[in-house]
């Protein structure tokens, strides 16, 4: 066995890789969720319901895209936990923005 094989083996960490048809799925469970997010600018809802539903697909996108492409599934806690922190950082940030701009500003 030469060192490239073995720096290989020793690279992927011992899980099995998702096969083609799962990351199928995956993209298939992303353009449904992208296509509802796209679907809320044509349906007539109330601007609270429209934020939390917009929050909500966001951060379910976020994690699945996490989860699967970027392998946190078999990766350390400790990276989903960097993770999850800058999710909530962003939401807040973004939440106060929002107030800033709905309660504080003239006219």
């Amino acid at each position: 066995m030469n060192t490239t094989t073995q720096n290989v083996d020793t690279h992927e960490g011992g899980h099995d890789h998702p096969t083609d048809a799962k990351y199928i799925r995956v993209a298939i469970v992303l353009g449904i969720v992208t296509a509802l997010e796209v679907a809320t600018y044509f349906v007539n809802i109330p601007g609270a319901i429209l934020i939390a539903l917009l929050l909500g697909m966001m951060v379910f996108k976020f994690f699945y895209v996490a989860a699967w492409f970027m392998h946190l599934r078999f990766d350390s806690p400790m990276f989903t936990k960097f993770f999850v922190t800058g999710l909530v950082l962003a939401t807040l940030v973004y939440g106060v923005l929002l107030t800033v701009f709905e309660f504080w500003t003239k006219g």
